[in-house]
């Protein structure tokens, strides 16, 4: 995670930080969501849901579901 997320992060309550890995797959999704859908609000509103679900699920899974169903 870079300095702003980091501190934006501690702001409002988080101790969470994010791997390299997780980074980048959450951006992927974030691409997958604002140019297959057509509408670029879902990728934010895609990446909240993802954050809500609270699972355990690796997001290397979240983002092969993602893609395969936007195919």
């Amino acid at each position: 995670m870079d300095d702003w997320l980091r501190r934006v992060s501690t702001a409002i309550g988080s101790d969470e930080a994010l791997s390299n890995e997780d980074s980048t797959a959450l951006l992927k999704i974030a691409r997958i969501a604002a140019h297959e859908s057509g509408d670029r609000k879902n990728a934010p509103l895609l990446c909240y849901l993802i954050g809500r679900m609270g699972s355990d699920r690796p997001l290397e899974e979240v983002l092969e579901a993602v893609r395969s169903s936007s195919s």
